[in-house]
């Protein structure tokens, strides 16, 4: 029970330095992008692709049109269109390989990454920097990360930046709502009536 406790202590208090670490150009950009209406695929891999996934869910609540990259009814991706892609590394092989293939088809590249000079980031219009450990560590020999005093926390892998984008992403849905004039009625009825 200890572990539990200090574990949710941990991502609460890296998610609550979250607002004051966000750049303001960077997501006011993000913003823009969206309000134009376009087209809005998503891709992450493995638990970032669950994030994705709750994200577009959102998005087509606030009737966006928008699709997740891999299911099998996204259609293709078009120059007009958006390419949100989640890496905490911006390395993520199957991410980055997609974000190439939209800049081939001249799409708008929005990064959603801990790493800004990363791979992803080159490739991206714009980037939205989420602070978080990712599984990239600095250090990645054990004996040095204790000689140095530098213990492994208590969320493993990637788990902040997961919560991290989860959180931001629920703020960017809250602020197109205000933006868009949609309701919680409005959300409802596009909510799906078959579960």
């Amino acid at each position: 029970m200890e572990r539990v406790q200090k574990a949710i202590e941990e991502m609460t208090k890296e998610v609550k330095e979250l607002p004051s670490k966000l750049k303001k150009e960077q997501v006011e950009g993000l913003l823009d992008v969206f309000l134009q209406k376009r087209r809005v695929f998503v891709t992450g891999a493995g638990r970032s692709r669950l994030i994705g996934r709750a994200f577009a869910m959102r998005l087509m609540h606030l009737d966006f049109s928008v699709y997740v990259i891999g299911e099998t009814t996204t259609p293709s991706l078009k120059s007009e269109d958006i390419l949100l892609a989640i890496s905490g590394s911006g390395e993520t092989t199957i991410i980055v390989t997609a974000s190439k293939m939209a800049k081939d088809t001249g799409s708008t590249i929005v990064a959603l990454t801990s790493h800004k000079d990363s791979t992803l980031g080159k490739l991206a219009d714009l980037i939205i920097e989420i602070p978080g450990r990712t599984k990239m560590e600095e250090e990645k020999s054990y004996i040095s990360r204790q000689i140095k005093g530098k213990y492994a926390p208590l969320t493993p892998l990637g788990t902040i930046f997961e919560v991290s984008t989860f959180l931001f992403l629920e703020g960017v849905i809250s602020e197109l709502m205000a933006r868009t004039g949609k309701t919680e009625e409005d959300m409802r009825e596009r909510h799906a009536t078959i579960e």
